[in-house]
């Protein structure tokens, strides 16, 4: 659109578009490797799978707990995923269900002591991991991947 011949609002940029997509290809290609491997590592190697850590992560991050919905949003996934999740943490006395104290109709998950302990060393691992898978960037490259893939989750949250 123009008013009085000049355009309005932000131009392309000629051959963004493309650029765009080959940049969304090598990081879904990069994710989909990494995650995978993870996946691999985890379950052979520590017996675990990647929803129960990604699960332990979020609680680890907080001493207060979460609610389930709190949780089931921070993970973008369904209640009904997180249910089923908890449960089994639960029963492997990883996290606790305690009331919440102001919604009697919902629960707060939280990490027990085991739950702290083993997410600690599941975290070390995990950690080592993706040192090794990404340890062909150095620290400037890795703080510029990180920077940009922010910059790119930014313009899209802004994006009506």
């Amino acid at each position: 659109m123009t008013v009085q011949g000049q355009p309005i609002g932000p131009q392309p940029e000629p051959g963004a578009s493309k650029a765009r997509l080959r940049a969304w290809l090598q990081l879904l290609k990069l994710t989909r490797g990494v995650e995978s491997e993870l996946r691999d590592r985890m379950r052979r190697e520590l017996g675990w799978t990647l929803p129960r850590f990604d699960v332990m992560a979020a609680l680890f991050r907080t001493e207060a707990g979460m609610r389930m919905s709190e949780l089931a949003g921070a993970l973008v996934v369904s209640n009904g995923n997180v249910t089923a999740l908890v449960d089994a943490l639960v029963a492997d006395d990883m996290v606790v269900r305690v009331a919440d104290a102001q919604d009697r109709r919902a629960a707060i998950v939280r990490l027990t002591p085991k739950g702290r302990e083993t997410f600690a060393a599941l975290a070390a691992a995990h950690e080592g991991w993706i040192d090794g898978l990404l340890g062909g960037l150095n620290r400037d490259e890795v703080t510029t991947l990180a920077g940009l893939a922010r910059s790119a989750r930014k313009a899209r949250s802004a994006r009506p």
